[in-house]
């Protein structure tokens, strides 16, 4: 049994883009567990309306 693990997991989260309104995107977060409780986000992502894959801090869209 490992005592630390490291998941991925995908959810749908809104967006706010001044061009194009509130947009819904699939965000990707790559967190730690210790002992299946969550404990560090490592890494979280997102996929672009055009399908390019951007780092969620280099672009802040929220209001």
């Amino acid at each position: 049994m490992r005592l630390i693990t490291v998941k991925r997991e995908t959810k749908e989260e809104k967006r706010h883009t001044p061009r194009m309104g509130e947009l819904l995107t699939k965000v990707t977060y790559i967190r730690k567990y210790f002992i299946s409780i969550p404990y560090k986000t490592v890494h979280k992502y997102r996929e672009t309306y055009y399908g390019e894959i951007k780092d969620c801090e280099d672009c802040v869209l929220a209001r």
